[in-house]
């Protein structure tokens, strides 16, 4: 039992290092121990994270947040979600493929946001991609058409993948499509966010929440 009343099951790799499995709560559920970093984690874990996501702005607004999330923590950009959402318009990709660099430089100028040029700049070109995408189905039916045949088991922290073929050749055809910051890492990330892939813990309460991999 943890200082915080989190008891986290225990382990151990192949190597002998700690393999950490789901952690109860003080409410008596298991989750997936990142969950515990923050109330803001705990909440966007119960209430959000693997839940299955569908429409072009949800899912623009994810990728965006996860390119700035990237070389950061989650729970950083999840601190300035708020005022992520004002700076780009609640993530409307109409609103923010037509900022120009006078936005940018507003933007760099906004303590609320992760300042970072070229993240910004991205989340321009993204929307604009986005845009384009609309004439071929659009950007969440291209994410979901990367849906593996099966999702990860994953039953400690160790075994979360960080990527995987999928997420690859989703990485791949976004940057075809004039997507950037979308590396493979980036993109496993959304699938894990929108429930493309299920890697809450098994164990934890929410494992299968999405509905996409029943267990």
């Amino acid at each position: 039992m943890s200082e915080t009343g989190v008891t986290i099951g225990t382990g151990t790799t192949q190597g002998g290092k700690p393999a950490l499995g789901p952690a109860v709560g003080a409410d008596g559920r298991a989750r997936t121990p990142w969950a515990y970093g923050d109330p803001l984690l705990l909440e966007y874990y119960d209430t959000e994270w693997g839940r299955p996501v569908r429409d072009e702005r949800g899912i623009f607004e994810r990728l965006s947040l996860e390119a700035f999330q990237s070389g950061l923590s989650w729970l950083v950009v999840l601190r300035k979600r708020d005022a992520f959402r004002a700076a780009f318009a609640d993530f409307g990709p109409e609103v923010v493929a037509t900022y120009t660099e006078e936005d940018v430089a507003r933007l760099l100028e906004d303590p609320g946001i992760v300042r970072n040029g070229a993240k910004i700049r991205a989340t321009v070109r993204n929307a604009q991609a986005t845009l384009a995408l609309r004439e071929d189905g659009g950007l969440a039916e291209l994410v979901w058409s990367f849906q593996p045949a099966q999702t990860p088991r994953p039953r400690t922290m160790s075994e979360v993948p960080s990527s995987s073929p999928e997420s690859v050749a989703l990485a791949k055809e976004l940057r075809r499509r004039g997507f950037s910051f979308v590396g493979p890492t980036t993109v496993f990330a959304l699938m894990e966010a929108v429930g493309i892939v299920d890697t809450h813990l098994v164990g934890s309460h929410l494992r299968g929440v999405s509905g996409v991999w029943p267990e």
